[in-house]
């Protein structure tokens, strides 16, 4: 779940300027440690956030050539030597790395016969050592990447370069990695983030290809070491412009933009995306079995996409994607939905490439357009949210939601889609004040509980998420009608509790009744009076707008407790590690 970054250009460019800066535009992959390496051989590695690198940088260094990486911590704890790029002994070779690998144990031994020292505890480590190791026998740096290949085990994404050699070589198996054109010179990244303020013109590296990159050019190598042709992509893209930034923190702006990215979705589905919307439909029409497959707050979004789906006589099921091969069979007539707002959760995209074996389809819902989860797709929807900077996904959760009502609108489910844009600035409007008084109450608590039913016990889910990820606070998001079988134990004397009411739903007051008997602190949110009262609506679309008001909870909740909102602890987006 690492960012790395690389940089080759014709003429010299500022680290902290240039380099750095490309690179905090990766950190929600990971903040707990970076570094950087030149091809000067100038390296500087620091724990905690980017700008604490920042700070250790002197501002006149300048490379033609450079390499950095922000790490999400997997092997080894968070230091300074387990910080990225690593290096050899003599301070030549440096590499930074995305990914696990798996058989870093066995490889680590055979290095140290050959009288290797490692000082880290990471599995990176043994990258280095491995192609100083080839380098020294005689073999060149590509040769050593195409040896190690044939090696190693896990997943990857490496970036390594030579001290007093501008030449920045690259290798990717699972883990993504995107090579960006500028008209200066070239930019590798984890993701288009890392250099779409630079260009939009990039290459998308396939698994299992090499690439060596001058400031002039590049060239990519199959596994055999055959060089192959790849054609630059252009995209599209809307930034996250930190000078824009009007917000104390990433997560409110994003949830206020929510009328204007659901307005773009909207209109798109209505006209460049139209013709895909119908293909869509007629897949899941067609198909004779559906299953969702997604993680974290994507999941929420699927189970509401199965509620809808399950309306319309279609039998869909949602499964967490890390667990889907244990509880599930595909085959040819199997439609997988995977939904990603990164495109490249490794949960999913490991079981993509399995069930494409059996000649299942994928039509996906995503927001990063040439993402891995899009690459694999035989069709693919994108929510058009934007860049989302906070860890805690927002505009595209509700995005999501959006493609989900306009697919089941196209299967027969009525809903009047055109009118939420408005309806979410209303919610906000109309609710924000009351959230901030009430998140001072919640902010002093350490159990929730969230109440829901149907649409809405996905989004009883997805508060509970947000209230653990940004607050830090432990809440359980439950069906109502399960409150009775165990969890009701737990209820003391001012234990809140969340109901999710759309309407007059009879059996969510009963079960509202049965918490308030026992103590507990009810807050309603409904669409028929409580104490947060949304827009008129079904049970589906009301999906939105209660979450429109947990999100907005536990967010000042956050500022309540002068929590890192943006940056949760051990936290990073885009999962892409299992």
């Amino acid at each position: 779940m690492c960012g790395i970054i690389g940089l080759v250009a014709k003429e010299e460019f500022g680290v902290r300027d240039e380099l750095l800066k490309g690179l905090k535009r990766l950190e929600y992959r990971g903040y707990d440690s970076s570094g950087f390496a030149t091809s000067n051989g100038d390296f500087v590695k620091t724990v905690g956030e980017i700008n604490n690198l920042l700070d250790n940088v002197d501002k006149t260094l300048k490379a033609r050539t450079a390499i950095a990486h922000t790490r999400w911590a997997t092997h080894g704890g968070v230091t300074e030597i387990n910080s990225h790029p690593h290096f050899n002994k003599e301070k030549t070779l440096f590499v930074v790395h995305n990914g696990i690998i798996e058989n870093f144990q066995k490889l680590k031994e055979d290095l140290e016969l050959e009288g290797y020292e490692f000082i880290s505890q990471t599995d990176t480590e043994v990258i280095v050592h491995f192609l100083d190791s080839k380098i020294k026998q005689g073999k060149s740096v590509k040769e050593a990447l195409l040896e190690f290949e044939k090696t190693v085990k896990g997943t990857y994404a490496i970036l390594a370069i030579n001290k007093d050699e501008e030449k920045i070589y690259a290798l990717k198996k699972d883990s993504p990695l995107a090579l960006g054109i500028t008209k200066t010179g070239f930019v590798l990244g984890s993701d288009i983030y890392a250099f779409s303020d630079k260009t939009k013109k990039a290459i998308f590296f396939d698994d299992n290809e090499l690439a060596e990159i001058t400031a002039e050019k590049y060239a990519f190598f199959d596994k055999e070491g055959n060089e192959i042709v790849k054609a630059p992509k252009t995209f599209e893209w809307e930034e996250a412009k930190e000078q824009e930034l009007d917000f104390a923190h990433y997560m409110i702006k994003e949830i206020k933009e929510q009328p204007k990215t659901s307005k773009r979705l909207i209109e798109s589905l209505h006209t460049l995306q139209k013709d895909k919307l119908k293909e869509f439909a007629k897949l899941i029409k067609d198909c004779k079995k559906l299953f969702f497959i997604a993680a974290g707050t994507s999941y929420h979004a699927s189970l509401i996409g199965a509620y809808l789906f399950n309306n319309q006589g279609i039998d869909a099921r949602t499964m967490i994607a890390s667990e889907f091969e244990n509880f599930s069979l595909v085959d040819k007539d199997t439609l997988i939905i995977p939904i990603s707002q990164s495109g490249e959760t490794m949960d999913v995209v490991s079981v993509l490439k399995e069930i494409k074996k059996a000649g299942a389809k994928v039509a996906s819902i995503i927001n990063v357009p040439y993402s891995t989860i899009q690459r694999h797709s035989d069709l693919s929807i994108e929510t058009l949210a934007g860049q989302e900077v906070c860890v805690a996904s927002t505009k595209t959760f509700t995005n999501q939601l959006i493609v989900l009502f306009a697919l089941a609108k196209e299967l027969g489910y009525e809903m009047d889609i055109e009118g939420i844009p408005d309806k979410i600035q209303k919610t906000i409007d109309e609710n924000e004040e009351k959230t901030k008084e009430i998140a001072k109450e919640l902010s002093q608590k350490r159990d929730i509980f969230i109440l829901g039913k149907g649409a809405t016990y996905p989004i009883a889910r997805e508060i509970a998420l947000k209230l653990k990820e940004i607050d830090y606070i432990h809440a359980s998001g439950m069906m109502a009608g399960e409150l009775k079988h165990g969890t009701i134990a737990l209820i003391e004397d001012g234990t809140p509790v969340i109901s999710l009411i759309p309407k007059s739903d009879l059996s969510m007051d009963s079960s509202t009744k049965e918490v308030e008997a026992r103590g507990a602190k009810t807050i309603i949110i409904s669409n028929n009076g409580g104490d947060f009262i949304v827009p008129d609506s079904d049970d589906a679309e009301f999906a939105v707008y209660s979450t429109m008001i947990g999100h907005l909870l536990s967010y000042y909740i956050g500022v309540e407790l002068n929590l890192p909102i943006d940056k949760p602890r051990n936290l990073a987006k885009s999962v892409t590690v299992k």
